[in-house]
């Protein structure tokens, strides 16, 4: 026997050396290239040790790789010499560490050497620190040049994608398609025709003609049989198929517009009904099959198992299975009502009835099944009957009750009510319910034998407050509702705040107003502290306000005055709650009420005052005013409100004498603005100047006298005096803007562009980041024909105001109508509440002719700015346009309300001396004329 040899690894030669100058797969006819990766890359690499094959095996006699000219000898006796001085000279100089690497490496790292290496460290760090600032900065400079030079393609022709948005729709579709325009493509491919068998055509023949006579094969059948030989004709089958779904489409769409209309509850039902069934899910419900079928066998009686195990049969499509399957269920758990309910789904609805019967049988009990077996029945009375059966079985069953109850009528529901309260004594809402169905008394009554039962059930309490309220005992309803909260808080019941404020609400929506008022003033002050009532109430108050509980608010206010008598603010916010909802009468009755409580309060006066005069009755007005004065003798706004009053209805002599006593008696600047401006109506020139030259001496930084003099120099065309006025005033005001757009006009007008230049180059110096004075400079070039230097003064204003609304609304109108729709982007990107850019997107769209945007846009704008004039003007010349009488009727109101006293163009024609007394309405009107009349010049410049 010879001793067994082992196997010879045939991969052995990988672990052998190679022969020298061996070359992979030369033997067969292999031939060596270069690659890159042969060459290397293109720097000089570092010295690195040979490890390849050739090196390890270069120790023939020719000594290939010693070194130059060295022979073994001589390396021998260099290494010698090395190991005697314990380093090698010939070393390679490290860039870092120097020849230390060498020299130290076989020396022991102790702690003194680790704490040296951490303190270098540490100075490396706080050099690296100190020169951190100036190297970032270095970097950041070298990035942003490279970048600058060196552009990215997206940001080269940002500018030229950005001038796509001007491309029309035509441009758009004449860009050609890019198509493969290489040689290969342009090749003419040689199409082959090849012609039709005989055959082929004949087969074709003989399936499309009439065929009168049977087949012989088939006769001696009986003429039963399709022989084998006939094939059917798929393409009829095809065409048939086609036939059928191009109907069912047809029915689901609408062959007149070419719309698809879709019935949605009969398409889901009908999606519903598909059964697709995929080998998964046939796979998964086997699984489930399986392990519902191991439930019930191993626990019969839990109700669940059985209920799934039926839901997977239907799920299935197999609703008889399920069926049977429920049906063993109830034999197995028969006092399980969920069961008896899945079998009564899964039933055919004629033996529905039959099962739900047999499930109260067994569970006479379950007020699910009496609900179920009620549901079950057509009509009314069957129904509650079969409640009624269930009453019988279960007498305490609220649901019931209120069930059988909702089907009564009035009559039979009180004595259902009446035997439910005996039967549910403690559940509020039967006793309530009764209480709404009895009399007077006989609901007094009931509601006593309710609180007997129920002490803790605040409810009972408010029903019995509002069923007084609705007898006329309004007397009892405080008293009721005082005493229910002292017994609720004797029965150790916490009286929230919150609930009970809620139920204010509820019983104001429910028409009960002193009910609502008694609980508020009972309940208001509960859990709050002494410190924080004030803002408390006041702020309850508003969210009842916003919530459309007037009353409550009222309410609340009402409490909150009894307790802070001399608050300005509470009687503030009170006289306001009564403006917004209230009538006049009441309105005067509360501020009658705060002056006699707050004599000092000049706004309360005022308003009195106000409310009489517009109510119409002057007189009463009059009087209030002077019994204001009694009250507070040197009140300045009080003077002024009742020269108002005579000034606006014109009695200028009243005016001018109560202005006077005013002068008299040290008043401010607007005292002599007030009479200066009655001089100017009544046209007395030299009066007007000489009260405006006395108030200058004794305000002379009081802009508005200033205006209000060159104004008069410039109506007396004495443009010489109007500069010296205004320059004059600009020493003493030289922040007034109006002061330097007044000059400016008046030098435009007298000297031409150059000059006024000049002006608004001085007052933007002194004035820097003002938008108006950016917008003056920019009209003036456009007024005179400067469209590009207009276009830079704005791109200088946008730079300097970049979140100026009226700068971007004039830039708006100014660009191009391409470019309108990107600026108006940008715009709302700055300014996005700015009213004067909604005006301006609001124009844009009307310009468009898109009119539900223009007025939404227009309507957010007056939203925004209530204030100023010229966005009502605006709305109302749109809706003069496009609107109907209702919308303009109710901008005229709002625009009334409003009351607005500012806006550019507003302002010139409100100030002017013949529109001194016009309504607001008048004024609106005249505004929408002038507007129309800058547009058609605008026109006719374009033109």
């Amino acid at each position: 026997m010879q001793a067994p040899v082992a196997p010879k690894n045939r991969l052995e030669f990988l672990n052998t050396r190679p022969p020298p100058n061996y070359v992979a797969g030369l033997g067969r006819g292999a031939t060596g290239f270069t690659t890159r990766s042969d060459i290397g890359p293109a720097r000089a690499a570092p010295d690195l040790p040979d490890r390849s094959a050739a090196a390890v095996g270069a120790a023939g006699p020719s000594g290939v790789g010693r070194g130059r000219g060295k022979g073994p000898g001589e390396e021998e006796e260099e290494e010698e010499e090395a190991e005697d001085k314990g380093y090698d000279e010939n070393q390679k100089f490290d860039e870092f560490e120097g020849n230390d690497v060498g020299l130290f490496a076989s020396a022991e790292y102790d702690e003194e050497d680790k704490e040296a290496d951490a303190v270098w460290d540490e100075i490396d760090k706080r050099m690296d620190s100190r020169r951190k600032d100036r190297r970032e900065a270095r970097l950041k400079e070298e990035i942003e040049k490279y970048r600058a030079s060196n552009p990215k393609i997206t940001e080269q022709f940002a500018d030229l994608k950005r001038k796509l948005v001007t491309l029309s729709a035509a441009e758009w579709d004449s860009i050609p398609e890019i198509g493969d325009y290489s040689l290969r493509n342009k090749k003419k491919r040689f199409e082959s025709f090849v012609p039709v068998p005989d055959t082929l055509l004949e087969k074709a023949r003989q399936e499309k003609e009439h065929v009168t006579a049977l087949d012989p094969k088939s006769r001696a059948v009986g003429g039963t049989e399709t022989p084998w030989s006939q094939t059917p004709d798929l393409t009829a089958v095809g065409e048939g198929r086609g036939t059928v779904l191009s109907l069912k489409l047809d029915r689901l769409s609408d062959s007149v517009s070419g719309l698809t209309v879709v019935d949605p509850k009969g398409y889901l039902t009908d999606l519903k009904s598909m059964k697709i069934t995929s080998d998964a899910e046939i796979s998964d419900i086997k699984k489930a099959r399986l392990l519902l079928k191991s439930v019930i066998q191993t626990n019969p009686k839990h109700p669940p198992g059985w209920i799934a195990a039926a839901r997977l049969e239907e799920v299935a499509g197999k609703i008889q299975t399920a069926r049977e399957l429920i049906k063993k269920g109830c034999e197995e758990c028969p006092k399980n009502e969920d069961v008896w309910i899945e079998a009564c789904r899964l039933s055919n609805p004629d033996e529905a009835k039959a099962v739900i019967a047999r499930g109260v049988k067994a569970i006479p009990n379950s007020v699910k099944l009496w609900m179920q077996a009620a549901k079950l029945e057509h009509d009314d009375a069957s129904k509650s009957r079969v409640l009624r059966k269930g009453l019988e079985n279960i007498p305490d069953s609220v649901r019931l009750w209120k069930a059988v109850v909702e089907l009564a009528n009035e009559e039979d529901a009180k004595l259902l009510l009446q035997r439910a309260v005996e039967c549910c004594p403690l559940h509020v809402e039967l006793w309530l319910a009764l209480a709404r169905l009895e009399t007077y008394d006989a609901a007094k009554k009931v509601l006593n034998k309710a609180r007997e039962k129920l002490p803790k059930e605040p409810a009972i309490w408010i029903t019995a407050a509002k069923l007084e309220e609705a007898n006329g005992n309004t007397t009892m309803v405080g008293k009721i509702i005082e005493r229910g909260i002292r017994a609720l808080q004797r029965e150790g019941l916490e009286i929230d705040r919150e609930a009970w404020m809620k139920e204010a609400e509820a019983s104001e929506r429910a028409g009960s107003v002193v009910t609502c008022n008694a609980i508020i003033s009972n309940t208001i002050g509960i859990g709050v502290e002494e410190e924080d009532r004030k803002t408390t109430w006041v702020a309850d108050a508003e969210e009842c306000k916003k919530r459309g509980s007037i009353e409550t608010a009222r309410a609340i206010y009402a409490h909150a005055l009894t307790v802070f008598l001399t608050k300005k603010s509470v009687w503030l916010k009170a006289a306001q709650l009564e403006k917004a909802h209230g009538t006049r009468e009441s309105l005067d009755a509360l501020l009658r009420k705060a002056v006699t409580y707050r004599p000092q309060a000049e706004v309360l006066w005022l308003m009195g005052a106000k409310e009489k005069w517009l109510a119409g009755d002057v007189p009463a007005a009059r009087a209030i005013l002077q019994e204001a004065y009694a009250a507070i003798p040197n009140s300045e706004e009080i003077w002024l409100a009742a020269f108002k009053l005579e000034f606006e209805n014109n009695e200028p002599e009243r005016a001018r004498m109560l202005l006077a006593k005013a002068r008299e008696r040290g008043g401010t600047e607007r005292v002599w603005m007030k009479s200066a401006i009655v001089e100017r109506e009544l046209g007395n020139v030299d009066e007007e100047r000489k009260l405006l030259d006395e108030g200058l001496r004794l305000f002379p930084s009081f802009f508005k006298l200033w205006l209000m003099l060159g104004q008069l120099e410039e109506r007396l065309e004495r443009s010489t005096d109007a500069r010296t006025v205004y320059e004059s005033g600009l020493k003493h005001c030289p922040n007034s803007t109006p002061l330097w757009l007044s000059l400016a006009g008046l030098e435009e007008r007298l000297s031409g562009l150059g000059k006024v230049r000049a002006v608004l180059t001085t007052a933007r110096k002194r004035n820097p980041q003002n938008p108006e004075l950016w917008l003056a400079a920019v009209r003036v070039e456009l007024r005179h024909g400067s469209k590009k230097e207009a276009d830079n003064l704005m791109a200088k204003a946008l730079q300097e105001c970049p979140n100026s609304g009226i700068l971007w609304a004039a830039s708006i109108e100014m660009a191009p109508r391409p470019q309108r729709k990107t600026k108006s982007s940008d715009a709302y990107k700055k300014c996005e509440h700015d009213p004067h850019v909604i005006a301006a997107i609001g124009k844009l769209f009307w310009g468009d002719r898109k009119v539900d945007k223009a007025r939404t846009w227009l309507n957010r704008a007056v939203t925004l700015a209530p204030d100023v004039g010229d966005f009502w003007g605006l709305l109302y010349k749109f809706e003069l346009q496009h609107g109907s009488e209702e919308q303009r009727e109710e901008v005229l109101r709002k625009c009334v309300l409003a009351e607005p006293k500012h806006g550019e163009r507003w302002q010139v024609i409100s100030k002017a001396v013949e529109n001194s007394h016009q309504s607001v309405e008048a004024i609106l009107k005249k505004l929408v004329v002038a507007l129309g009349k800058e547009e058609k010049a605008a026109e006719e410049n374009k033109h």
